[in-house]
């Protein structure tokens, strides 16, 4: 445990099918002063008891996990993230947020399809894409007061989420999917999917970062 307050949200991160910038990531998080955050991967998430996975107040998602998840003939550490994962929702008031590769995440498995929104999520990506984001829905809480922007990223063409999804951000772009920030319920959970946020040349942009802010406290219903 850190020396946060009590008071501040408690989050999740959980990693894992994907590389990232370990220092840069980790920094990304520090900043947000109201986060008492714990970076996992998801093996150790899978393998928390259920009382510590039901205590954080938002599950962040950063992962790249293929397939559909597997409870059976797994090593010990794995644990059961079949089972961690069905449980998301459950609790009222812990929220949930699928960050820049996690939508592309278990590709076969209709729960996390649900979860995200997107029945379909075959992709094509594009590293590095100069993308101008405009704000779809000024009167959310996450993008409240919020003007348009421009910035470094990697896309993804895909397709956009349904009409059961609420847009917040949108990109104009050949090589990107059009809504590439929007909310939506799972069961009792609010969920905040956002599929920015590649490598440090978006971490660093501010914009990026106060959206992730924002999601955050939206997810755990501080907004």
């Amino acid at each position: 445990m850190n020396d946060r307050p009590d008071s501040c949200i408690r989050v999740a991160v959980v990693t894992g099918g994907h590389g990232y910038d370990v220092i840069h990531f980790h920094q990304l998080f520090r900043r947000f002063a109201e986060c008492d955050v714990y970076v996992q991967h998801m093996d150790d998430f899978a393998c928390s008891p259920p009382a510590v996975r039901q205590g954080y107040d938002v599950v962040v998602f950063y992962i790249m996990l293929r397939g559909a998840p597997a409870d059976e003939g797994q090593p010990w550490y794995v644990g059961k993230p079949g089972a961690a994962l069905q449980a998301l929702g459950a609790e009222a008031g812990q929220g949930i947020l699928i960050l820049h590769h996690a939508v592309l995440a278990y590709e076969k498995w209709p729960l996390w399809q649900e979860i995200v929104g997107i029945g379909d999520t075959s992709f094509g990506y594009h590293v590095g894409q100069h993308i101008r984001v405009c704000v779809a829905d000024g009167d959310h809480p996450i993008t409240a007061g919020l003007s348009d922007w421009e910035m470094t990223d990697e896309t993804y063409t895909m397709n956009d989420p349904g009409a059961d999804s609420r847009a917040l951000l949108t990109v104009e772009h050949d090589k990107s999917m059009r809504t590439i920030a929007w909310t939506r319920m799972h069961r009792n959970s609010r969920v905040f999917c956002f599929q920015s946020g590649h490598d440090d040349l978006t971490w660093a942009d501010h914009n990026f970062r106060e959206v992730l802010r924002r999601g955050i406290c939206w997810c755990a219903g501080r907004t």
